[in-house]
């Protein structure tokens, strides 16, 4: 299991996993206002999609009502990064 630190960017205009920082945070865009947990459902779902995983595998942890926010993945952070490198995030 990995926890993943993830910037969201709601009302982003796209849908998009735009990759690591430096310090190891994914950012994300999403189009979703970050109303009703509108956001935290996009990203959960835009990172299932990246990931390879069903929508199940990724769990919100911390920061619903947050720019930052931590999900965790049944992946390592190899296997992670691979995929993401892979899906252009």
């Amino acid at each position: 299991m990995t926890r993943l630190t993830v910037w969201v960017t709601p009302r982003g205009g796209r849908d998009a996993v735009e990759g690591f920082e430096a310090g190891g945070t994914l950012r994300v865009r999403v189009r979703a206002a970050p109303a009703d947990g509108q956001a935290n459902a996009a990203v959960a779902a835009l990172l299932a999609k990246a990931l390879g995983l069903p929508g199940r595998d990724v769990v919100l942890v911390r920061g619903g009502a947050s720019r930052v926010k931590v999900f965790e993945v049944p992946l390592s952070v190899e296997d992670v990064r691979a995929r993401l490198a892979g899906s252009g995030g």
